[in-house]
């Protein structure tokens, strides 16, 4: 059964015994998220209209993070997430984050959650938001992303998630010039990103990882 944990900056995170995995880290789940995918990510991100594709959905901080992003930053975001198991309402309830970010976003957080699966949804102007249930081993979505979002769980809990093809697919729906951020530095996902068509760099990682991938699509 998922456990909920409070991290050290304070926000949840969600404990799975039989991965022993958690879905963020437990030096800040909030800080890892803005520090990985928003500021190495979006933050550096020309496109507008942006195309954003995530992997792993998770508890939705990170299209809850983007959306509260969006409120001032005047972009146009299409964001489109793959998720094969959706969490529950009451653990859904239950996570923290709306109220440890500046300002009230728990109406934001909340239409993220409630917003339908499969069907494209307007969460704010601006931000429209499509969630994919489904297994990214066999599905691949359709279109072109200027960010990558590659939130799976890690390489040595879901080796499946982290492969040559599954970055082959993603590197084909990568628009030139887009950009792929990713919490893990392991070599094999170097390698796999490179023989995609990425150029991949190490950069900086949040408290408690010394080192991030960020990759840009050539």
């Amino acid at each position: 059964m998922k456990e909920l944990i409070i991290t050290a900056d304070g926000s949840h995170t969600i404990y799975v015994p039989e991965m022993d995995e958690h879905y963020h880290s437990i030096h800040g789940a909030i800080q890892e998220s803005e520090h990985i995918f928003i500021r190495a990510g979006f933050d550096m991100c020309e496109a507008d209209p942006l195309h954003i594709l995530e992997v792993g959905f998770g508890t939705g901080l990170n299209a809850f993070l983007t959306g509260v992003r969006l409120l001032t930053s005047g972009k146009k975001v299409f964001y489109t997430t793959i998720e094969k198991y959706p969490l529950g309402p009451e653990i859904v309830s239950s996570l923290n984050y709306a109220g440890l970010v500046s300002g009230d976003h728990s109406e934001l957080f909340m239409k993220i959650h409630s917003a339908p699966w499969d069907i494209k949804a307007e969460i704010t102007p601006g931000f429209t938001l499509l969630k994919i249930k489904a297994d990214l081993t066999t599905v691949i979505p359709e279109g072109s992303y200027e960010l990558i979002y590659f939130d799976a769980f890690g390489p040595d809990k879901q080796p499946e998630m982290w492969t040559s093809e599954i970055f082959s697919g993603i590197g084909a729906s990568t628009a030139p010039g887009g950009i792929l951020v990713t919490y893990s530095s392991k070599g094999t996902v170097k390698r796999n990103l490179r023989s995609s068509g990425f150029d991949v760099k190490l950069i900086p990682g949040p408290p408690g990882k010394r080192q991030i991938i960020r990759a840009i699509k050539k």
